[in-house]
């Protein structure tokens, strides 16, 4: 890949001369992150039963204010420092006890991994806000979003690259087995480009951030994971042209969210792995796995791809997180995306 272009807006973040993450050996079936319930162990069990080829550590928001997203991630930081308000996540000179909390929360699911886990072998996918979505999700302490200020998000990128690597270490120590890829969760990167991110007043909207600046700064982050990086984004517009162009292996997406097959049929060409959402986040009846399959064999077909390229090129996820789906649902829909990517498999 050729090295971005500099721009005022990432230009001191630092580049890397390490050598680029070794091929992943991505399972059939996965999930994308958030799951109901507040016991860390009993989440992995279900996980590790349930999509036994390719878990992920899951994130459980149902236990409060630093599991969610923003919080977690800025569990991660290193040398920033965020404390909860009234309005949302603020970063802050120093940490409090809503940070104490989140580095609690994640602290027992790393643990969590070694009582459950330890002897696994083979892909475990970990997940982390974006450096966008982070961005987006923070509040500077004087004034608004630290998404409209370039140095608060080359800051936090560089801070978020550091704490990844201390987490993939961490998870890699209690699971020496584990081949770990990192998920960016990016949802917010549509309305980032589109200028559709409220003001922390609420009565107006943020300016919309060009395209080259998103793919640079997410370039230079995704450059400096040592590990293999997947990009999720389930909101309708995903730039998946964008993910793929900053250097994911990995592109998760809703299928019934993506229109543009064109940037899905480029991917494909490059190489770029599919972690493509077939059922929904949230309590639904769900047709039979074989159906499902069908389904996504006819997209395949669509797109002007063998056959036979199918079961290799795609690993099969819910459409998002399943923290809002009832406890049976959640059990239900990873086990019916392990079950239809059973029926891709070539005979």
């Amino acid at each position: 890949m050729a090295a971005p272009t500099e721009h005022p807006d990432d230009s001191t973040t630092p580049g890397t001369d390490d050598p680029r993450p070794a091929p992943v050996q991505w399972g059939p079936a996965s999930g994308v992150g958030s799951l109901p319930g507040t016991d860390p162990v009993e989440a992995l069990r279900l996980v590790t039963g349930e999509l036994p080829d390719f878990p992920h550590l899951p994130e459980l928001p149902g236990r409060g204010a630093g599991a969610d997203l923003i919080g977690r991630t800025a569990a991660l930081l290193v040398d920033l420092y965020v404390d909860l308000t009234p309005a949302g996540w603020r970063l802050v000179s120093r940490p409090g006890a809503d940070l104490r909390r989140a580095h609690e929360f994640l602290a027992r699911d790393v643990d969590a991994l070694f009582e459950v886990a330890e002897r696994y072998s083979g892909p475990l996918k970990v997940q982390v806000a974006g450096p966008w979505t982070l961005a987006a999700g923070l509040e500077r302490t004087r004034g608004d979003r630290a998404v409209v200020d370039p140095g608060a998000r080359r800051d936090l990128a560089q801070s978020l690259v550091e704490g990844i690597a201390a987490h993939v270490a961490d998870v890699s120590a209690r699971v020496p087995g584990a081949q770990v890829v990192v998920q960016l969760d990016e949802p917010s990167v549509p309305a980032v480009l589109q200028g559709g991110l409220p003001t922390v007043s609420g009565f107006g909207k943020l300016s919309a951030v060009e395209a080259h600046v998103v793919e640079d700064l997410l370039t230079r982050l995704v450059d400096r994971v040592a590990a293999p990086v997947v990009v999720h984004c389930c909101a309708q517009r995903a730039p998946l042209d964008l993910f793929r162009a900053a250097g994911a292996a990995g592109l998760s997406f809703d299928l019934g969210m993506v229109q543009d097959l064109d940037a899905v049929g480029t991917a494909v060409e490059a190489g770029t792995h599919l972690l493509v959402g077939i059922v929904p986040g949230t309590d639904t009846t769900l047709p039979p796995a074989k159906a499902t399959a069908s389904r996504l064999s006819a997209w395949w077909n669509e797109l002007g791809f063998p056959a036979e390229q199918l079961h290799a090129a795609v690993t099969l996820t819910p459409a998002c997180g399943l923290a809002g789906a009832s406890p049976a649902y959640a059990r239900t829909a990873m086990a019916h995306v392990r079950e239809a990517a059973r029926y891709l498999q070539p005979e």
